[in-house]
């Protein structure tokens, strides 16, 4: 099954069942108790902080004379989970998840939060399985090029203030965030929120952090509100 994804992937791995892991998602153990492997929080978890270093190491080397705010900015924009959900599609890694039935009928494969966290999985899996080489050439091929739209579109700008500077100019309304929906354990939440003018839910997004979420939620606001000008 996984041979094709090592083929999309460029390499091999020398344990297939830490790159099997890395796609069980919880839900299918509740349908598959003969499993003996176990779900991909904790390589979620792990890939989550590989992808953190790489990318800051990319970020410190690449802009030597910006400073942390503008390097923290440029992170929280490129590692979220909208994009890794987009790199998840690219790279057809919905396709191999295993989920319960339940999952797979209400649309998990396709699932931002879920596809996003299925990337940090798989990364977290090939830092344990080649090192971080491999790692660092799968965030380069395909995650770092991102950099270069959002810096010169400027996406890692401040959008909650925008969207507001926007709403207030064309609506008169101040907008009020609320939080939609949490997913995953404790230590490596993914927040779903959304952006209202008055009771009109104008957008949403989903982070790491529900400040990621609502930066995201706002930057398709913006969007929205920029076509009827």
């Amino acid at each position: 099954m996984f041979d094709e994804l090592e083929k999309i992937l460029g390499f091999s791995f020398k344990n297939k069942d830490l790159l099997k892991t890395a796609f069980i998602h919880r839900s299918y153990l509740n349908e598959h108790s003969e499993e003996n492997l176990p779900h991909n929080e904790r390589l979620e978890f792990l890939g989550d902080s590989v992808l953190g270093f790489i990318v800051s190491e990319h970020l410190y080397l690449k802009y030597p004379n910006h400073p942390e705010g503008d390097l923290t900015n440029f992170r929280s924009s490129l590692v979220n989970a909208r994009t890794l959900a987009e790199i998840s599609q690219k790279l057809s890694l919905g396709k191999f998840l295993l989920l319960s039935k339940g999952e797979e009928a209400t649309g998990g494969r396709e699932r931002q939060y879920i596809l996003a966290n299925t990337f940090e999985s798989l990364l977290g899996a090939i830092y344990l399985d080649s090192g971080v080489k491999n790692a660092h050439q799968l965030i380069s091929q395909h995650l770092l090029p991102e950099l270069d739209q959002i810096i010169s579109k400027k996406l890692y700008k401040d959008f909650k203030s925008g969207f507001q500077e926007l709403a207030q100019e064309k609506r008169n309304i101040t907008p009020t965030y609320r939080v939609l929906n949490e997913e995953g354990p404790d230590h490596n939440r993914t927040f779903t929120v959304g952006v209202f003018l008055n009771e009109e839910k104008i957008a949403q997004g989903s982070g790491k952090s529900k400040q990621l979420a609502e930066q995201v939620a706002a930057s398709e606001a913006i969007a929205k509100l920029e076509e009827i000008r």
